[in-house]
This record gives C-alpha cells, sequence and structure tokens, in this order.
C-alpha cells in the first residue's frame, strides 16, 4: 500500500515508541502535520522554535529516548539551533525534524532556504536530506540509532516540502535497536587492583545513558568501597546529596574543600562525564594531557576517551552497562579511606548549608530552606543560566534520579520549557522551574504552552533588574562602569494572570511560603516573582564587595 512521505514519518515515529512531539507548525510540512492528525502522537503546539527544541532535549534528557522535535526552514530552524546546542554540548538523545524547500528550487536561495548539512554539523551529529519518501524509515531508523548510541546527542533531518507528498511504496517501519557497551573482563580486574593500591581514591559521576537501576548501582557500589562521590556540572540527580558517600557538586562555584580532595587525589575514576570546563574548574582540577592522579575515564564512546585527558585506564561503556558489571566486584576487606569519605560528606553538608544573612528584604537562603522543607522529594527542579541557578545548585540537596532538568552548556531561558516538557511528561510530579529576570524574558512566551495545556508548573522568576552573571564580571572587571546589564522588566505576577495563570510578587523573605501554597492550590501554570536587592548577586559576596577586590 502506498503512503505519502509524511504519513512515512509518523509511521516510522510511531513504530520507535514515540508518544510525543513539540513543534510551531510551518507550511513546509503540512503533509506531516496532516498524518499526525490521524495518530495517537501527542503534539505539544509551542510558541518559538527555541522553545519548542528545549522541550525535546528535556524529554532526551528524562527519558534516555529521542525527544522529538519539527520546525520549518529557514527562521524556524535557526530559532532552534538554541535548543540544537544544549542537546549537542550536553550529550542530550533528540531528533529534530525541518521542513526544507521544495526539490526543484535548491540552491537557489529559494524562499527561507539553507542548506543545512553545512550549517547545523557543528550541532548535531548527523545532520541528512531525504530526498526520496521511499527511504524514509532507512533515514528514521538511523537517526535514532545515531542519537542514542556511543556519546548520545542530536540528529537533523531535513524534509523537503514535495517530498512529503509524494506517494510511495516502502517497508513497514520498525524500531532502532539500542547499542550496548560493556567493560571487559580484564578491564574490571585493572580496576579493581587500583582500588586495592589507593589511598585516595574518589568518584564523579556525569552524563547521560543512566538510568534508576544504574543511580541504585553506583549507590550500592559506592557503600561496598566506601567511596567519596561527586557529580559533575548539573547532573546531580545522578547521586543522593543526603547519602554519607555524597561529597558534592563538581561544577561551578566548587566547594575549596572538594577541589583540593580531587586534585590531592590517587585515583580519579570519572564515570559517564567528560570533565569539560565547567566541571573541570576552566581544566585545573586535572592536568592534561597527563592527569597527575591514576585516571580511570568510563565512557560509552570511544573517541572521548583521551580526547582531552590521557586515562591511566579507558573503559568504553554506558553508565548504565558499566554498572551492572560492578555487583562481581569484590570489595576490599579494609578501606584506608572511609575517614576521609566521611570528612568530605561533613564538608558538603556544610558548604551546602544557607548563610545567615543576605542584603534586601527577601533572603534566598531562607526561600531555600522552605522549598527544602516543603516540597517532595521527586519534585523535578529545571533552570537556565544566571548567577540565580546557585541557589538552587547549591543549597537545594537532590535525593532522586530525573528530578534535575538543567543546561549544562549554561544557556539562558531553558528553565521554562524544560518545566512545560517535565511536567507533560511526569503530570502527577511537582515541577518548579528557577529563572532569572533576564532567563526568564528569553523563553518566557512558552508559559502560553503551559497554560494552554493545563500544565499547573510553578516558575520563580528571581528579578534583581539586570543580567546579573555578566553585571558580576563587570563590577569584578570593570569597577563602577556599568555597561549594557541592566534591565527594565514587566510585572512578572501581572504577566501570568494575563496569560490565564497564577500570579504572585514576593517582597520580602515570610511572605514566599503562603505565595507558593496559593500558587500550588490553584491548580494554574503560576508566576511568583521574587524582587532580589541586586547586592545579593552570591551567597557570599555582595556586588559591591565584589566591585572592591580589584586590584588586590
Amino acid at each position: 500500500m502506498k503512503r505519502t512521505g509524511g504519513q512515512l514519518i509518523v509511521e516510522a515515529l510511531k513504530a520507535n515508541g514515540v508518544r510525543r512531539i513539540s513543534c510551531v507548525p510551518g507550511e513546509s510540512f503540512l503533509a506531516v502535520l496532516d498524518a499526525l492528525h490521524d495518530s495517537d502522537i501527542n503534539v505539544l503546539v509551542c510558541r518559538q522554535e527555541g522553545g519548542a527544541a528545549m522541550m525535546a532535549d528535556t524529554w532526551g534528557r528524562l527519558t534516555g529516548e529521542p525527544g522529538i522535535c519539527m520546525v520549518t526552514r529557514g527562521p524556524g530552524a535557526t530559532n532552534a539551533s538554541a535548543g540544537l546546542h544544549i542537546a549537542r554540548q550536553d550529550s542530550i538523545p533528540m531528533i529534530l525534524f525541518i521542513g526544507q524547500v521544495q526539490r526543484d528550487a535548491r540552491e537557489r536561495e529559494a524562499f527561507q532556504e539553507v542548506e543545512f548539512r553545512r550549517a547545523f554539523t557543528e550541532f548535531a551529529k548527523w545532520v541528512g536530506e531525504i530526498d526520496d519518501a521511499a527511504r524514509i524509515p532507512e533515514f528514521v531508523t538511523r537517526a535514532f540509532a545515531v542519537a542514542t548510541s556511543g556519546r548520545p546527542g542530536p540528529v537533523v533531518l531535513t524534509l523537503p516540502e514535495d517530498m512529503l507528498r509524494d506517494e510511495v511504496e516502502a517497508p513497514q517501519a520498525r524500531p532502532y535497536v539500542p547499542v550496548a557497551a560493556h567493560p571487559g573482563r580484564g578491564q574490571l580486574a585493572d580496576l579493581s587492583q587500583r582500588l586495592a593500591a589507593a589511598e585516595r581514591p574518589m568518584v564523579i559521576l556525569g552524563g547521560t545513558r543512566w538510568n534508576e537501576d544504574a543511580v541504585a548501582g553506583i549507590r550500592q557500589f559506592a557503600e561496598r568501597f566506601k567511596l567519596p562521590v561527586g557529580c559533575s556540572f548539573r547532573r546531580q540527580m545522578l547521586f543522593d546529596h543526603l547519602h554519607p558517600n555524597y561529597a558534592g557538586d563538581v561544577g561551578i562555584g566548587i566547594n575549596p574543600a572538594l577541589a583540593k580532595e580531587i586534585k590531592d587525589a590517587d585515583l580519579l575514576i570519572l564515570l559517564g562525564g567528560r570533565l569539560s570546563e565547567m566541571p573541570s574548574s576552566s581544566y585545573t582540577l586535572v592536568d592534561i594531557p597527563y592527569p597527575r592522579q591514576q585516571f580511570v575515564h568510563i565512557y560509552p564512546d570511544p573517541s572521548e576517551l583521551g580526547h582531552v585527558y590521557r586515562p591511566d585506564l579507558a573503559i568504553c561503556a554506558s553508565p548504565a552497562d558499566f554498572v551492572a558489571a560492578l555487583a562481581d566486584l569484590e570489595a576490599p576487606v579494609e578501606t584506608r579511606w572511609a575517614e576521609r569519605t566521611e570528612r568530605m560528606h561533613a564538608a558538603y553538608l556544610a558548604w551546602s548549608t544557607t548563610p545567615e544573612k543576605s542584603p534586601g528584604t527577601v533572603h534566598m537562603g531562607r526561600i531555600m530552606d522552605w522549598i527544602e522543607a516543603n516540597t517532595p522529594l521527586d519534585t523535578i527542579f529545571t533552570n537556565g543560566a544566571g548567577n540565580y541557578a546557585t541557589w538552587l545548585h547549591r543549597f537545594h540537596r537532590f535525593r532522586r534520579f530525573n528530578t534535575q532538568a538543567a543546561p549544562a552548556s549554561g544557556s539562558m531561558g531553558y528553565g521554562l520549557p524544560a518545566a512545560v516538557a517535565a511536567k507533560q511528561l511526569f503530570p502527577e510530579r511537582e515541577v518548579i522551574c528557577f529563572a532569572g529576570d533576564g532567563c526568564f524574558m528569553m523563553h518566557g512566551q512558552e508559559f502560553a504552552t503551559a497554560v494552554q495545556y493545563g500544565l499547573p508548573l510553578i516558575t520563580l522568576v528571581i528579578n534583581n533588574g539586570m543580567y546579573g552573571t555578566i553585571r558580576m564580571h563587570q563590577e569584578r572587571e570593570y569597577p563602577g562602569r556599568v555597561s549594557a546589564t541592566a534591565l527594565d522588566n514587566p510585572d512578572f505576577a501581572a504577566l501570568a494572570r494575563a496569560y490565564g495563570g497564577h500570579g504572585e510578587t514576593v517582597t520580602a523573605t515570610e511572605e514566599f511560603g503562603p505565595a507558593f501554597e496559593r500558587a500550588r492550590a490553584s491548580g494554574k501554570p503560576a508566576i511568583i516573582e521574587i524582587a532580589l536587592d541586586p547586592e545579593a548577586i552570591t551567597p557570599s559576596r555582595t556586588l559591591t564587595e565584589i566591585a572592591q577586590t580589584k586590584g588586590r
């Protein structure tokens, strides 16, 4: 039986288990939209392609299966590139389908034409264009395989408009086959010997291709070996922060005590992560190319092993496959580092205790204390980029897997689209978005998407009237010379109500708890605007104090 290209795309998505897609509609893929009309795939219509792509990234981040996004050519695709870049740097499986100009108009700079194989090579693991509708099952199968194998990442498939209308015969689509990568027996024996000889071992968890079983397994491994465990930047949900083996967040603004322990370690085991610029404190924790520590790197893509750091032991395996093999590793009768592990956890607890004082009438430390005491353990927290995120990443103690969606790439505007996607994926769980005033305005229009689909997430807009991170750097490097960082903002609570949601404004610490409870009880998407004193730029230093350090 012949089917149109549009029907074949939808058929292939269903065969691969796709239940939801995000999109901004365009005339270039009307045939796909028509085929979706007859399917049971949930289509989340968004307000800007960047937000749509970030939602697909979030689905990939929280499920391990490729998030699916569809956008139109030209400006639609370039808008989506922000989400594509996040998925690439964060190793998130995602497939972006782009409607393309008709085949007979290519290479003429037709309306909204872009040659995506040239434009998006740096953003995606593979960029393909489907010229023949009969090859759709082949291309889509490959897209799922590429997006999920090795180091996961985004794939781009472009769909010429006229190809999608062609009626062709094609094979019935089948689901892709996940690729496993297991450690060898000799490698596990080598790791066991290194652990037996170590005095100051340290484990850092990161990356993707984790699941509930793997998280439970690495916890059990750490318990048996009494190992200290840190989590890489914005991968904090991989280990229970109140577990006695947890040592802290290996990210921006790392606890100096933890940084010293990593530098002094004689065996460093990096599982699933790349230890790129942010988690490595600008490549200062581990020497390049030859680490001073014995360096064991476990990663699912061989091209990453030795790419920056030359490992003493390189194991090509996904975190889930590697952890499954650890159950057979025999723990030593006596560990020499148990006291060190206890000391590192105590240092983490002290570091993650909120400060007593803060400038202004709103104290973010007390707000974080309230959140810790009044939100379920499975609450999903999302955020974009900015100094406001420090309050979440340093002072929230993540307890469970799949409770964090935040871009390690440091992209602004991510938090709200991520919250929309997370709430759509897990409607029974509380979802809280942290956003700065600058960050929120990047993709704040997706609040309308939350209202349209009845997704009662809660967004905390921490408003200090500026691009705070840049202002902080500015005061440090060019004190007193404020340039291009001040912001005049709307009334965010009124904006929420205008969209049809619930809005609150908090100008004093004690107002936050009641405001949050009202937002929660409203059953609507909510914005709580927190009016933060600009001086409260970090938990430990004010803007004035940062400016005064210049030249010291």
